[in-house]
Formats: structure tokens, sequence, C-alpha cells
């Protein structure tokens, strides 16, 4: 099933890019500083990874107790 009709892997992948998008303007800063176009998405989504650190950061978490615990 793709991505976007299973709403749990559609969460996963959004988590997933605001991370990446983070944690790529905190080591290359340069990459991401364009606001507009295809770039500004990414630059958007590390905005949010940025200021809602707390909440994404529990919000990976539970994503990942989630995955660990639908196995068993």
């Amino acid at each position: 099933m793709s991505a976007l009709f299973n709403f749990h892997s559609f969460l996963t992948v959004v988590l997933l890019v605001i991370c990446t998008c983070s944690y790529i303007k905190m080591q290359f800063p340069a990459i991401l500083e364009h606001r507009t176009g295809f770039r500004g998405f990414f630059w958007k989504a590390a905005r949010i990874g940025e200021r809602l650190s707390p909440w994404v950061a529990f919000g990976c978490f539970a994503m990942g107790a989630s995955m660990i615990f639908s196995t068993f």
C-alpha cells in the first residue's frame, strides 16, 4: 500500500522529512536558505523542526514505539 493511502505511513514520511530537513539545515545552512520554489518546502519543514522540536521529538518517539509494538 502506498504512503498516500495509509495514514501511518504518511505520518512517518512527514516526520522523517521534518527531522531530515532540520538536520540538514543545522549541518549545511546554505542548502536551505531559499524560501521560495521547490526548496522552500524543505525550508518550511526545517523551520517546523526547529520551532516545534519537542513536539516533533515526541511524534518520532511515539511513531517508533508504535512500530515496535505493532509487530508483536
